[in-house]
C-alpha cells in the first residue's frame, strides 16, 4: 500500500485495511501483485477449472479503488444502491475515495459476501 502515489488513496487503502479485517476476522493477504484478501474459498467450475480465491478483498488501484465482493443478486439489489457513490461490475466495486461511501453498508457487503461464498462453496 506504501506504493500508491496518491496519499488519499493511501490513507483510504489503511481505512479500509482495518474495516475489512475488523469486518471478517481475517488477516490480510496478498493475492498477486495488488489485491489485499482476506479468507479464502476453493471453487471449482463445471468445466474443471479450480482454484482459491480471496472471500473478499480490495485493491487501490491508480483510477479507482476496487472491492472484490461476490453477493447473491437480491443482496446486490438490495444493497448497493444503499452503498453511495459507486460503479460495479460482476464481482468488482468500484469506489473514487472512502467518503462517498456508507461504511455500515460496505460492512454489511463484506458480511454477505462472504455468506453467500461459504454457502456456494462450503468446502
Amino acid at each position: 500500500m506504501e506504493n500508491v502515489e496518491n496519499p488519499k488513496k493511501r490513507e483510504d487503502a489503511y481505512r479500509l485495511l482495518d474495516i475489512f479485517t475488523d469486518t471478517t476476522g481475517y488477516e490480510a493477504k496478498m493475492w498477486g501483485p495488488s489485491i489485499i484478501g482476506f479468507g479464502s474459498y476453493h471453487y471449482k467450475y463445471k468445466t474443471g477449472h479450480e482454484g482459491d480465491a480471496p472471500l473478499v478483498g480490495f485493491s487501490p488501484r491508480k483510477a479507482k479503488i476496487s472491492l472484490y465482493l461476490m453477493l447473491d443478486e437480491s443482496v446486490r439489489e438490495e444493497l448497493l444502491p444503499k452503498l453511495g457513490k459507486h460503479t460495479s461490475g460482476k464481482t468488482c466495486v468500484y469506489i473514487n475515495k472512502l467518503e462517498d461511501i456508507d461504511i455500515e453498508v460496505l460492512k454489511a457487503l463484506i458480511n454477505q459476501s462472504i455468506k453467500f461464498l461459504k454457502e456456494t462453496y462450503p468446502d
